[in-house]
């Protein structure tokens, strides 16, 4: 499942906007039919898992929390707090409620930036300049790529003969 695009929407008065037809195919595709949306806890946006991806996140972290480890349950609390089940209706719009508007400051323009196995959502405004500059971006994206040292693991993977063990 791979979300990809860069969609402006607009929210109705009621706070509903249409999930962009191409998101929707891929959810039909994969068949995901439930969708989890929580604000971001990095940026001022807002994120749309599908179920299984959303499942399997919460799994992790529930994992790597005791359930006698006070700080990390109110972790988990706040994290399950800030999360609602989404259903889209038959014209494929959804409700965002509006203290998720508020959070993300969304006036009434959105934009819909698929992030791989999620779906970002912004107020258009916030999403129209790049997030970082194209020296930045560049150079972040080369560090990433590299690893540290300068090890490649994708050419590595690609490269790597097979073992004859």
């Amino acid at each position: 499942m791979r979300f990809l695009g860069n969609i402006e929407a607009k929210t109705d008065a009621k706070g509903r906007v249409f999930l962009p037809s191409t998101f929707r195919k891929v959810l039909q595709a994969s068949g995901e039919e439930l969708l989890v949306m929580r604000k971001d806890i990095h940026q001022k946006c807002l994120v749309l898992y599908p179920e299984s991806v959303w499942n399997k996140r919460v799994d992790a972290l529930r994992a790597s929390i005791s359930e006698w480890d006070d700080e990390g349950m109110m972790v988990l609390r706040q994290y399950m707090q800030d999360a609602e089940v989404i259903i889209l209706d038959g014209n494929g719009r959804f409700l965002i409620k509006s203290e998720f508007l508020a959070a993300a400051e969304i006036d009434h323009a959105v934009r819909f930036i698929g992030m791989t196995d999620f779906i970002e959502i912004w107020a258009a405004d916030k999403a129209e300049q790049p997030f970082m500059s194209q020296a930045e971006f560049s150079s972040k994206l080369k560090a990433l790529m590299t690893g540290s040292g300068g090890f490649n693991p994708f050419v590595a993977a690609a490269t790597t003969p097979p073992s004859t063990d």
